[in-house]
């Protein structure tokens, strides 16, 4: 990347992302994605923008882990209990994103409010797959 427009470069400042840490992806493999790298610490995130990101992550990685709680249990069930299932599930997420955007609103404008948020939904979502797993070992 030879330069950063003048917009870029605001963008950047503004989310906290020096110029020099900004690494897009080579776009002649993917021209429909561009992708953002940085080193990121989640074990020590150091700003507002890290911890919202590391709170996403390990947000996608309690619900990568339900997703296969969920297709386990699925494939154990019978047509009328997977259809039973499948209608809970669909419940339970929309209780879940409900529930996280009521706790988010207490944050409305902050930046702390997409980590609160993600630290919700992870908190179901493990909760949830907890719960996933229990009735695997009950009806497997």
């Amino acid at each position: 990347m030879r330069y950063l427009s003048p917009y870029l470069f605001s963008i950047l400042t503004v989310i906290g992302i020096s110029a020099n840490t900004v690494v897009l992806a080579n776009t002649q493999t993917q021209p429909t994605k561009t992708y953002l790298a940085q080193k990121l610490n989640c074990n020590d995130p150091q700003t507002q923008s890290a911890i919202n990101i590391c709170s996403q992550l390990s947000y996608q990685d309690a619900d990568k882990k339900l997703n296969q709680a969920y297709k386990k249990l699925l494939a154990k069930l019978s047509k009328s209990r997977q259809q039973k299932l499948i209608a809970a599930q669909l419940a339970w997420i929309k209780f879940r994103d409900a529930s996280c955007e009521f706790e988010r609103s207490a944050y409305e404008g902050g930046s702390i409010a997409p980590a609160i948020y993600a630290g919700c939904l992870e908190e179901a979502t493990k909760q949830r797959t907890q719960q996933l797993r229990e009735y695997l070992q009950h009806d497997g």
